[in-house]
């Protein structure tokens, strides 16, 4: 197959982006197949520049992307549909994560351009991405998922809504960029403000404790669960992507009986929001042994320490074989959206 591996992007997780394409690139060319690599900021890649251009780890911090956005908007006006890269490719591999790359935009410029792509479609990515409207529609498709309010609210509103602690986050971003657990009343107001800084809307969600889950999605099929524990309150950005700063356990130490309805759960939210060939669907467990689903990401990482490839593994499925699968699986332009 000819694939092209778009990456880099104008969101907070830019370097993510990169660290996955870095694993998926060498993968897929693994497998014979003729791979490029083209970043939404820059342009195409030359295979010379790489090794350079490919972030082999994510830093504890994200990146200011102001100029990143000026630059990814013209690139996706002028110059991606006129890449033979892309037009002519078999695959387009969405090694993106978060912004545009995430919430419809470029699955919208793809449909146009008559590309096949990975993952979800404008719909289904639109969806998972706003956190308000997909906590809806998990509400109504009886996906248990916590409480939350939408800004302006104030913190004597939020505390008698949903009690303490509670986290405070942008309605539209991924790896917890923005993201604070509120504790007292007196930081609620910077945790609104700090949260505003990546996105206009923002979310107060009540707190749930408990274990961190987490379930891939693939070919309509949930795959093994598994359980992250941080060395941090929560899975935040530095334990996500620090080597060392979580433990991962694929399959999970769980009951069967709460294996199976976090698949259960896990499908039905991928179903939900109408969603592609593959997701991945986070969860906590409390101690009184109930579930409350976070959020459904439409393209999860695919670094050296993410979750989706973990998860497939345990399937028997290597990482090769996994970027295979979603390329042969990619969305052709003008199909209906999964259900």
């Amino acid at each position: 197959m000819r694939i092209t591996v778009l990456t880099g992007g104008a969101s907070a997780e830019r370097d993510v982006a990169l660290a996955s394409a870095r694993q998926v690139v060498p993968a897929l060319r693994g497998l014979g197949h003729a791979v490029v690599v083209v970043d939404t900021v820059t342009g195409f890649v030359p295979e010379s520049r790489e090794a350079d251009h490919l972030l082999g780890r994510v830093g504890t911090t994200w990146p200011s992307v102001a100029d990143l956005e000026r630059r990814e908007r013209t690139f996706l006006l002028t110059a991606l549909g006129a890449l033979p890269e892309v037009r002519e490719a078999d695959a387009v591999f969405l090694a993106l994560h978060g912004g545009r790359g995430e919430d419809g935009t470029i699955q919208t410029v793809l449909e146009t351009l008559g590309v096949p792509y990975t993952g979800s479609g404008p719909l289904g990515s639109g969806l998972a991405m706003d956190k308000d409207v997909s906590k809806r529609l998990f509400r109504d498709a009886e996906v248990p998922t916590a409480d939350w309010r939408m800004a302006p609210v104030t913190a004597l509103e939020a505390g008698k809504a949903l009690g303490w602690p509670l986290v405070v986050k942008p309605s539209k971003q991924g790896s917890t960029v923005g993201l604070t657990v509120v504790k007292r009343a007196e930081q609620f107001d910077g945790a609104l403000a700090f949260a505003a800084e990546y996105d206009d809307e923002v979310m107060v969600e009540r707190f749930v404790p408990g274990r961190e889950l987490t379930v891939g999605i693939l070919d309509g099929q949930p795959l093994a669960v598994g359980e992250i524990i941080p060395q941090h309150e929560i899975f935040d950005y530095e334990c996500k992507y620090t080597p060392g700063m979580s433990e991962e356990i694929f399959p999970a130490d769980l009951s069967a009986d709460i294996a199976r309805e976090c698949q259960r759960l896990g499908l039905l939210a991928h179903r939900t929001l109408k969603l592609g060939s593959y997701s991945r669907v986070d969860f906590r467990l409390t101690p009184e042994g109930d579930l409350y689903c976070l959020e459904a990401n439409t393209l999860p990482g695919l670094t050296a320490t993410s979750l989706l490839p973990q998860s497939a593994r345990v399937a028997g499925i290597e990482f090769a074989a996994l970027c295979e699968r979603m390329c042969r699986g990619a969305r052709k332009p003008g199909s209906m959206e999964h259900s």
